[in-house]
């Protein structure tokens, strides 16, 4: 949110200096700062969530669709606009927030696969000051991951962004929507189709919608039955054997650990060493030295 005209001067410093921004088809993630102001915005087509990160609580006056609210704000408290609403806020103090937008387009297919409702019967409610632990822990792992920007965290980026929409949708929307809830895993046969297609692309920035089209449900229940059929993650898996097929490389070549990395899905050779330092408790370099 930017700072009226009269504020620009003195937000040198601070306008159009982000220190994450990460734009996707479906999710934005912005983090910004600002000098005391004022702001107005106005996304048609995009459902917009402001969450405080300043470190000191701030004083706001905001309104959006005839309500207003004035009083403090504090860190991780959220402001939430849906698509199509004037939104205005004034602060006094140095304002430091993490916008996210999410297309109403995508808010629509996730109601329509994971709800089992339409989008039209249910909306997004308008709010401010709003204090939603989950909300806050998922928009947070979103902001470090856009942060890393590494190559190969698409898939955990997606399954972020279902949950983050289906929690807005069953505690912040006009009607509490029923969640259809399906045990029992993926099916074996099924599981191995999807298994076989995620070691033929490990090499690839993996999308969680490719895996879930692969057996037509929704990215949100795949998640589900993916973790109950395999005790983790489809991320989780995906890094795990992204991790064993290095393994294999440092073992039985003497390719450049930069190549390796590259080739099993990481963006680069630090980003493998993290990884595999987590998974392994040792570096690529040392793991091939005792190989």
């Amino acid at each position: 949110m930017k700072a009226t005209a009269s504020q620009q001067t003195a937000a040198t410093a601070y306008l159009n200096l982000p220190s994450s921004e990460q734009k996707g088809k479906d999710i934005h993630v912005h983090q910004f700062q600002n000098p005391p102001g004022e702001g107005q915005c106005h996304f048609e087509a995009e459902h917009t969530l402001f969450m405080s990160l300043a470190p000191r609580p701030l004083h706001y006056v905001q309104s959006q669709d005839g309500n207003k609210f004035t009083g403090l704000i504090q860190k991780g408290d959220f402001s939430l606009a849906p698509a199509g609403s004037p939104f205005f806020a004034r602060w006094e103090g140095h304002e430091h927030c993490l916008e996210v937008k999410l297309t109403d387009q995508f808010v629509r297919q996730v109601a329509q696969e994971t709800l089992e409702q339409d989008f039209d019967r249910i909306s997004l409610v308008p709010g401010f000051r709003i204090r939603d632990p989950q909300i806050e822990a998922i928009t947070m792992m979103l902001l470090t991951e856009h942060q890393q920007n590494a190559a190969g965290s698409r898939l955990y980026i997606d399954s972020l962004t279902n949950v983050l929409v289906v929690h807005l949708l069953r505690q912040h929307a006009t009607i509490q929507p029923h969640l259809p809830i399906y045990e029992g895993g993926i099916p074996q046969r099924q599981l191995l189709q999807v298994l076989d297609y995620i070691d033929a692309h490990l090499g690839q920035d993996l999308k969680l919608a490719d895996l879930a089209q692969l057996l037509d449900m929704s990215q949100f229940h795949f998640s589900r039955l993916f973790k109950q059929s395999m005790g983790q993650s489809p991320f989780q898996y995906l890094r795990q054997q992204r991790i064993e097929r290095a393994k294999q490389l440092l073992k039985q070549t003497n390719d450049p650990i930069v190549n390796i990395a590259l080739e099993c899905g990481f963006s680069s050779h630090s980003h493998l060493s993290k990884q595999f330092r987590q998974l392994i408790g040792m570096t690529p370099k040392a793991f091939r030295a005792d190989a």
